[in-house]
């Protein structure tokens, strides 16, 4: 399978604005993404998909590739598909698998990302994303965290920024994950995404998964026991930094 990751970010972001050039460690967030996707899939694979130039000016400068992308978007997985069809369209390759990387996603372990591409073995798979294990009731309860339940194939059933399943009988004992920014997509179910309209739930929730199932398709969640942190405050950029400082993988890409 040719496989591609897209790192998609954008400095205006609402919740935390200009993010993708916050510093960790002295280097730009995206940074982080961007050599711990290269770590996985290897550097000749690995886009970064963004409109504002300081992003595109940063990610050139130590060596990476940029795709130009219409400043339009408000989902990652959108910013991701148009990426995709400019790379095929300029004929630098056809692809089979894109890997999303949210760009704010900086602790990603680079085996998690590895870990998407074995489910598409089953020709049944279309799209894989990661989840975690909710550990913390302030996690459960933060709408900054997506989470999601599944089928016992552990085919999502629905993604909310509400605790699900409902703690109305306590917390403990439910089975809680929260949705990373790691998805995986084979190439044309990543175009057929992006030329569906934007369905009712996905607004409501603001969680573009969503459309996916909405309109009658499946993800395959898998969980992963690494620790995972997508980036939305302040706080959690200073909890990032403190994760990076004894990482094992930032000795590979300083």
């Amino acid at each position: 399978m040719n496989t591609v990751a897209v790192i998609p970010a954008r400095m205006g972001a609402s919740r935390f604005p200009d993010k993708p050039m916050a510093l960790l460690l002295d280097m730009p967030m995206i940074g982080h993404c961007y050599h711990r996707t290269c770590i996985a899939l290897g550097a000749s694979n690995v886009y970064v998909a963004t409109c504002d130039q300081v992003i595109s000016d940063y990610i050139e400068s130590i060596g990476g590739q940029v795709v130009m992308t219409s400043p339009l978007h408000d989902r990652a997985s959108t910013r991701t598909a148009e990426a995709i069809e400019i790379i095929e369209n300029a004929g630098q390759r056809k692809i089979d698998i894109a890997v999303m990387v949210q760009g704010d996603e900086p602790i990603v372990s680079p085996d998690v990302i590895k870990s998407t591409l074995p489910h598409f073995l089953d020709k049944a798979v279309q799209i894989v994303n990661i989840m975690s294990e909710i550990v913390q009731k302030d996690i459960f309860y933060d709408r900054n965290n997506v989470k999601v339940v599944f089928d016992q194939q552990h085919n999502a059933l629905y993604f909310s920024r509400e605790p699900i399943p409902s703690p109305w009988k306590g917390w403990e004992q439910l089975p809680r994950y929260m949705q990373t920014g790691i998805i995986a997509f084979r190439r044309d179910a990543l175009i057929h995404f992006n030329n569906t309209p934007e369905t009712g739930l996905e607004k409501y929730e603001s969680v573009d998964m969503n459309r996916i199932l909405e309109t009658g398709g499946s993800i395959r969640m898998v969980a992963t026991s690494d620790f995972t942190l997508g980036v939305d405050t302040k706080e959690e950029l200073e909890l990032a930094e403190k994760f990076l400082r004894t990482d094992m993988f930032v000795q590979r890409y300083i």
